[in-house]
């Protein structure tokens, strides 16, 4: 009985290494491109998060045996380089896209994620999304729109009481302003004599309970506007 070659063992310990840290990969043919064609686009990858080596599609299929790769084997045909992706697969995507382009040569034949198998059109279709970074800004800008709002809606409550308040006053007649005393007459007034305050006639209590319901109405009629509907600076707000 024939051993095993040492460097067989070693190839096949590392694939199982890689399918152990990362459930997507995605298979790619290098017939005809250069060692330094594939040698660029290892670096490129590997900036992705994605470890781009060629091997041997027998030595493959025994590492992924068992595993939620094991899925890849269908396209373990032809000369093919592997890249196990530990980052953002749609950016990798996109990577081997772009390459391909300018690179005919480099064919990618698919991949395969979480024991999914990903077609050459699932992993077109992944190149055309936004990265991960811009989804996550997206995301963020959705989730401070509502609070900007309400934060609008909130400052323009106590701004649109004052103004009415103002409005309410100036129909009024403006503030009351106290009568001007003079020195001389508080001087005449004889100690420990309190002037009795005069009583508020029915005339002069009527006008008070007026304003008094008046800016209960407008409170309300304020609050009602606020809710129903959104701020001048909430109308102004962007679309996210």
């Amino acid at each position: 009985m024939s051993k095993v070659r040492p460097d067989k063992v070693a190839t096949v310990d590392e694939v199982k290494s890689k399918v152990a840290g990362t459930s997507t990969a995605v298979v790619t043919e290098y017939r005809g491109m250069t060692v330094a064609q594939i040698s660029n686009l290892r670096r490129q990858l590997r900036a992705l998060g994605a470890d781009y080596k060629v091997f041997k599609n027998t030595l493959v299929r025994r590492a992924i045996t068992g595993t939620q790769v094991e899925p890849l084997g269908e396209f373990l045909v032809g000369p093919t380089a592997i890249a196990f992706v530990d980052g953002d697969v749609s950016a990798v995507a996109k990577a081997l896209r772009d390459f391909a382009r300018e690179t005919p040569k480099l064919i990618i034949k698919g991949g395969v994620t979480d024991g999914r198998l990903l077609s050459k059109g699932d992993l077109s279709a992944l190149a055309d999304l936004p990265s991960r970074d811009v989804l996550l800004a997206r995301m963020a800008g959705l989730l401070a729109s509502p609070l900007r709002t309400m934060a609008g809606l909130l400052k323009a409550v106590p701004q649109n009481l004052a103004y009415g308040l103002s409005a309410l006053i100036d129909s009024k007649g403006g503030p009351v302003v106290a009568a001007d005393v003079k020195v001389d007459e508080v001087a005449e007034t004889p100690a420990g004599v309190e002037e009795a305050a005069p009583a508020a006639s029915d005339d002069a209590a009527a006008p008070v309970a007026e304003v008094e319901v008046e800016i209960e109405a407008l409170v309300v009629e304020v609050e009602a506007d606020t809710t129903e509907a959104p701020t001048e600076d909430a109308a102004r707000e962007p679309a996210e």
